[in-house]
């Protein structure tokens, strides 16, 4: 089975309020992204990542990866993203080939997932047509009204956190990216493109320490995390 990555690191990470690129912000000496993929190829499944990143970033992300030593060998391909993260996933989904099977699409900003969270998740995209993993929601949920009066409070069970990978057959999410180009439809998320198009997306259990990289705290908590031996 030919499963190619692709992973989404073209966003400018203001939140984090760094003069530099998010995905390139250190964490215990090593930048964001190749802690990312160093986690993707931990993974045998993986025959490929195309690495999507921002257009003004592609000659600095370049020689990055060309100076880590851990990436020679690696099937890997850099392409200038989009807007968007919807656009810039389908410029990833532009580099895929006719041999691809399944395609698994990742935050580059999670650079803790663990090399068997994304083969359960492509085994069961495999058998399902499209799998995401997630967490069941452990706090209180309330809705919340723009002047800031809480309107209705939702039954948590049932209610998941949604993380990537998200893996999909090739043909699937293909279509399901068409379709929200024809149909103007923006979302969040892979899942949520095919689920409009009326397709069934399954959730395989997540892990905690696959969380994203959005804000200064974040970064504080992974580099202590890393220090302290809790995180690889």
């Amino acid at each position: 089975m030919n499963v190619i990555a692709i992973i989404v690191a073209a966003g400018t990470g203001q939140r984090i309020g760094a003069a530099l690129a998010k995905t390139y912000l250190p964490i215990a000496g090593r930048p964001l992204i190749l802690r990312t993929l160093d986690r993707i190829f931990a993974s045998s499944a993986i025959s490929s990542v195309v690495l999507v990143v921002a257009a003004n970033d592609l000659e600095y992300c370049r020689d990055l990866l060309k100076s880590d030593t851990s990436l020679k060998g690696r099937v890997l391909e850099l392409q200038a993203g989009g807007a968007t993260r919807q656009q810039s996933v389908r410029c990833g989904l532009d580099k895929l080939d006719a041999k691809t099977d399944m395609v698994l699409i990742h935050d580059g900003a999670r650079p803790f997932v663990s090399a068997a969270l994304i083969d359960r998740c492509i085994q069961a995209a495999a058998l399902k047509g499209a799998a995401v993993v997630g967490l069941p929601v452990r706090d209180t949920i309330k809705r919340v009204s723009d002047d800031g009066y809480i309107q209705s409070t939702p039954e948590r069970a049932g209610l998941w956190e949604i993380q990537t990978p998200q893996c999909f057959q090739r043909d699937l999410i293909v279509a399901a990216h068409q379709w929200a180009v024809t149909e103007r439809f923006d979302a969040t998320d892979d899942a949520m493109v095919v689920e409009r198009m009326g397709k069934p997306v399954c959730v395989v259990k997540g892990e905690a320490s696959n969380f994203k990289i959005t804000v200064p705290e974040d970064l504080q908590i992974a580099e202590a995390m890393v220090r302290a031996g809790l995180l690889a």
